[in-house]
């Protein structure tokens, strides 16, 4: 049984307030940083969406349609160094450094990217948004740490999960509106001119409070691990390309797997790879629940559109159902209606019976509806598994270790949604185009997290963080 450090457990809990106060992370205490800190991650969810929608006419303004994966590829390989330096960084110097740097770092390549004259300039604005966000995200995790007492720390992760379903919603509409209507660069123009409020305003909210005094180890070795970061990307940038080139891809493909091999356990904690009981095994848990939601909801679209004739749209909405129950499980998850294993295992349970739900869409006497509900339940599931697997790593960590602890965790989910979405667009290929095998791999993808789940946590009540490292 894991019993929390008793000094990262004075660190997290305010004792100077009202139990009431306390628990709302709306009050006047954490209003502040807790408006900043939902903007910061909205506006990042929202700039992922946005440009998504908006590649292909910055490729055909800028001639670079031969360099349109690289300006995805660019931001991950950044987002994965910059974790991994961000999470050390934050645990020695505290959580504020590191994200006035990735503010300006999202920024600069915000500016970049928008006025690129050629497509070289904007995938190089690309990946300087990548290193900022990197920076953030992390930074942020352990600001969360450092300002919120533990009672708080899963609604806080349940607004962070929030964050991404208005983006989720109405992003791409947004961006394609004002792509098609006005330019494509007022996208990056206009989301750099509200994150430096967003962030001023979080600034204010951690006025006065020490978050820069840490208890972490001289950072032994960070070089070397930025450098595994580095191989780590170029691992997962190869395996996204190969998966795309059909049968010539798949050197490419074994490429990135061999790289993943060597440099992935470089990055995550001893003993994940192997699932040993307790922290290490988050991020591989976490990792395969993300990676098979993402991969499936790469399939279900075309899935829809092409077997069962519905449009782009009809098909999207799916993606929305989707979005919209992840933040109604997060939300369920941060009232503390469930307990962790259930929230965890059950899920990734969740995911596993929706993603089989939708599969049976293909029989064409099976309503179109049965998507629907399908999605809801998945979206559930990885709603509730996400937010509280990274609220038992901060209350595992010891001071000064939940930067590293959260990059790793970080870095897990990055590179297993990579590996899933290739592999399984690698056997939708193979299989000239069966949907059902696809699928099945992304749902024995959740069954594995199933299993995996009790390693990480044990049982316990509703909203409490009995956790095992044993």
């Amino acid at each position: 049984m894991f019993v929390p450090d008793r000094t990262f457990l004075a660190m997290t809990t305010t004792v100077d307030v009202s139990p009431a106060e306390r628990m709302s992370v709306g009050s006047a205490r954490y209003r502040a940083v807790s408006i900043g800190l939902l903007a910061l991650v909205t506006l990042v969810a929202f700039e992922g969406m946005a440009v998504t929608t908006a590649m292909p006419l910055v490729a055909r303004d800028l001639g670079g349609l031969h360099l349109y994966n690289l300006a995805f590829s660019a931001t991950l390989a950044a987002s994965v160094i910059a974790t991994v330096l961000g999470g050390r960084w934050s645990d020695m110097r505290g959580p504020l450094q590191p994200v006035t740097v990735g503010v300006a770092g999202f920024v600069a390549g915000l500016l970049l990217a928008g006025f690129a004259p050629s497509m070289e300039v904007f995938v190089a604005g690309r990946f300087v948004q990548g290193l900022g966000a990197g920076l953030v995200q992390v930074a942020l995790y352990v600001l969360v740490a450092r300002v919120y007492p533990s009672a708080l720390h899963p609604k806080v992760f349940a607004l962070f999960s929030a964050a991404w379903v208005v983006p989720s919603m109405v992003g791409p509409a947004i961006a394609g509106f004002v792509a098609e209507n006005a330019d494509w660069r007022w996208i990056f123009w206009g989301v750099s001119l509200i994150v430096v409020p967003a962030a001023l305003l979080l600034w204010r909210g951690t006025a006065g409070r020490d978050l820069a005094e840490s208890v972490a180890e001289p950072a032994r070795g960070i070089g070397r691990k930025v450098g595994w970061a580095a191989v780590t990307a170029v691992a997962a940038a190869l395996m996204q390309y190969g998966s795309a080139l059909k049968l010539a891809g798949l050197p490419l493909l074994l490429a990135g797997l061999v790289l993943l091999a060597v440099a992935l356990p470089k990055l995550l904690l001893p003993g994940s790879l192997r699932a040993a009981r307790g922290l290490p095994t988050a991020p591989v848990l976490r990792g395969l629940a993300y990676g098979s939601f993402t991969a499936a909801e790469v399939l279900i679209p075309l899935m829809l559109k092409y077997e069962r004739g519905l449009t782009a749209i009809e098909a999207g909405v799916v993606l929305t159902i989707g979005a919209l129950g992840w933040s109604a499980g997060s939300w369920i998850k941060g009232r503390g209606m469930i307990g962790n294993l259930a929230a965890i295992r059950g899920g990734a349970a969740m995911i596993a019976v929706g993603v089989t739900l939708v599969t049976l869409v293909l029989v064409d006497a099976m309503p179109i509806a049965v998507a629907y509900v399908a999605m809801a339940i998945a979206g559930l599931g990885i709603g509730a598994l996400h937010p509280t697997v990274s609220v038992l790593v901060l209350e595992m960590s010891k001071e000064g270790e939940e930067g590293r602890n959260s990059a790793a965790v970080s870095v897990g989910e990055a590179v297993f949604g990579v590996v899933a979405v290739a592999l399984s667009g690698a056997l939708f290929t193979a299989t000239a185009g069966n949907y059902a095998i696809a699928l099945a791999f992304t749902v024995a993808l959740a069954l594995v997290a199933v299993v995996l789940a009790p390693r990480f946590v044990h049982a316990g009540e509703a909203g409490t963080m009995e956790t095992s490292a044993s």
